[in-house]
C-alpha cells in the first residue's frame, strides 16, 4: 500500500526503527522537560508527584480532593503524602465545599502559587524554544500525537481541562 507524504493511508514510515527513534526521543525529552523543576524541587525535599498536584491545582482552583487523586492516578495513600507535605509547608489549603460540607476543595496559597510560577515559567521557557523550533504544524502534529497516545479516560480529563481554559 502507497504512502502519500501528507497523508495517513499505508504509514510506511512507521518501521520499528522510526518507532524506537520516537521512544527514545520521548524518554530523553521527558528527562529534559523535568530537569528544570526537579532541580528547583530538589532542595525542598519534593518530587515530581508534588509538582504534578501543585500544577492541576492551580490549573483548577478549588479542585477536589478526588478529582485530583483521578487526575493524577495514584492512590489514595499516596496523594495523602504529599497533600499533607503541602498542607504543613502552607503551599495548599482546604476549604471545606460550598454545596458539599464533606468537600475538601484545594487551592494554592500565595507562597504555593509563587513556587508554582517558578516551576511552570521553566517548563514553559523550554516549551516556547522547542515550538519555535518546530514551526506551527509541528506543534500541531505534537499535540495531536500525544493526544493520540493518551487512554480515552485521560484523553476526555485532558479535553476538558482544555475547555476550562481562561
Amino acid at each position: 500500500m502507497a504512502e502519500n507524504a501528507s497523508g495517513s493511508e499505508g504509514l510506511l514510515f512507521l518501521t520499528d526503527e522510526q518507532l524506537r527513534k520516537g521512544i527514545e526521543a520521548m524518554f530523553f525529552a521527558y528527562r529534559g522537560f523535568t530537569a528544570d523543576p526537579d532541580r528547583i524541587l530538589e532542595g525542598m525535599d519534593y518530587g515530581r508527584a508534588h509538582h504534578r498536584a501543585i500544577h492541576f491545582i492551580n490549573r483548577s482552583p478549588g479542585l477536589t480532593v478526588s478529582n485530583l487523586l483521578t487526575m493524577l492516578g495514584v492512590t489514595k495513600q499516596s496523594l495523602n503524602r504529599v497533600l499533607r507535605t503541602l498542607f504543613d509547608d502552607g503551599l495548599v489549603e482546604a476549604r471545606v465545599g460550598k454545596t458539599d460540607k464533606r468537600e475538601r476543595r484545594l487551592h494554592l496559597t500565595e507562597k504555593g502559587a509563587a513556587l508554582e510560577r517558578a516551576l511552570s515559567d521553566a517548563q514553559r521557557a523550554r516549551m516556547r524554544a522547542a515550538y519555535r523550533a518546530a514551526g506551527p504544524q509541528a506543534v500541531q502534529g505534537f499535540r495531536t500525537v500525544l493526544e493520540a497516545m493518551m487512554d480515552p479516560e485521560m484523553r476526555r480529563q485532558y479535553l476538558g481541562l482544555r475547555e476550562d481554559a481562561p
